[in-house]
């Protein structure tokens, strides 16, 4: 048997060197002020609203340079915000819809509709013209339970019966017209209370119009709901991803159809306004208004894709078409480039809000 052979013995290992202890790093200094307003600069920047606003800021001083005298003018500026309160009201319901990634083609419908209903309810219960206040307050519930009827129908065919919400609101939007004609045998119906034109429709409290006192209250509710109330949330979580909302609990179908409930009942709020501010049922308006309160939604800022969306944004909107038209109008040009600019703009938002997606999903 032989001996293995001998190894020689490995060298001891060094002693660890004493290292001296690293000093701890300084505290950051505070952020100065001015690097606090470029991070709030870089945040505004992101967002879609703050550029509809200096869009509607540089239109506003293109027409008041050029016609200071005509568009400069607080009784023209005051014309714009009142032309533009029913809108106002239309499009905020659009909004918490278009937040879900749906959309409510039947808005302008349902505002007809309304208004027959209301018009109708009170020439039943008092044909006069000086019908008393009860009689203006059963018509004007008879047109917001309307309203509210077509939204809570939409969303049930929306959410239960899962039919694409381009397709149930365009149905909706035929039937809601339709029935309308037929209630008024196709003739805009102009018996409105004396009580009901004179107040909310041409009269003002404190110098202040009623329809633009009526338009602030919604819009200043509607933004505290969808920023600090649970509904506001939801919407938003559903609108975001409709799957992860369900998985953390949120009843989706039951919370869509109480958005397109309140689209509905917004849209007969705004058919009471618009018969007290014209006097009249306005049959052939309703396919504009559908348009003009989507566009005013994208305009200011609310993706198409759902889950991103302000209140106070869609207010810019509404305000871009009017000032076009009122500057337009002053400078005697074509109506027709009101609407070649206003789809132009369009466009153009639906791109950048296109980027930002883009540049979102690539981070």
């Amino acid at each position: 048997m032989s001996e293995a052979p001998l190894t020689p013995e490995s060298p001891p290992a060094p002693e660890p060197v004493p290292t001296p202890t690293a000093e701890p790093a300084p505290a950051p200094a505070p952020a100065a002020p001015r690097g606090a307003a470029a991070l709030l600069w870089q945040r505004a920047r992101g967002q879609n609203t703050l550029w509809t606003f200096l869009v509607l800021l540089v239109l506003v001083a293109a027409f008041s340079a050029l016609r200071p005298n005509a568009f400069a003018t607080t009784f023209e500026f005051k014309s714009i915000a009142v032309e533009s309160s029913i809108l106002v009201v239309l499009a905020v319901g659009q909004t918490f819809v278009i937040v879900t990634s749906g959309i409510d083609l039947s808005v302008g419908s349902v505002l007809i509709f309304s208004g027959v209903v209301a018009v109708k309810t009170m020439n039943a219960l008092d044909p006069g013209p000086n019908a008393g206040a009860g009689t203006i307050l059963a018509g004007a519930l008879a047109g917001l339970l309307g309203g509210l009827a077509w939204g809570v129908f939409n969303g049930i065919w929306v959410a239960k019966a899962k039919v694409p919400p381009l397709i149930v609101t365009l149905g909706t939007l035929g039937i809601a017209l339709g029935l309308g004609q037929v209630l008024t045998h196709g003739v805009d119906v102009g018996n409105v209370p004396a009580s009901l034109a004179n107040s909310v429709g041409s009269g003002s409290v404190l110098g202040i119009p009623w329809l633009i006192v009526v338009a602030v209250l919604v819009v200043a509710l509607a933004a505290l709901a969808l920023r600090t109330t649970r509904f506001g949330r939801y919407t938003l979580a559903v609108g975001s991803n409709e799957e992860a909302a369900a998985r953390v609990g949120i009843r989706v179908d039951r919370h869509l159809i109480k958005v397109y409930a309140l689209s509905g009942l917004l849209s007969g709020l705004a058919g009471v306004l618009n018969l007290a501010h014209y006097s009249s049922t306005t049959l052939t308006s309703g396919a504009q208004d559908n348009l003009n309160a989507i566009a005013a939604v994208v305009l200011g800022g609310t993706s198409l894709f759902g889950g991103v969306g302000t209140v106070i944004g869609t207010v810019i909107g509404v305000f871009i078409p009017a000032v076009l038209q009122s500057g337009f109008t002053i400078l005697q040009v074509q109506s027709f480039w009101q609407t070649v600019a206003v789809g132009a703009v369009l466009i153009l938002a639906v791109y950048f809000d296109q980027l930002r997606r883009r540049r979102r999903s690539n981070r």
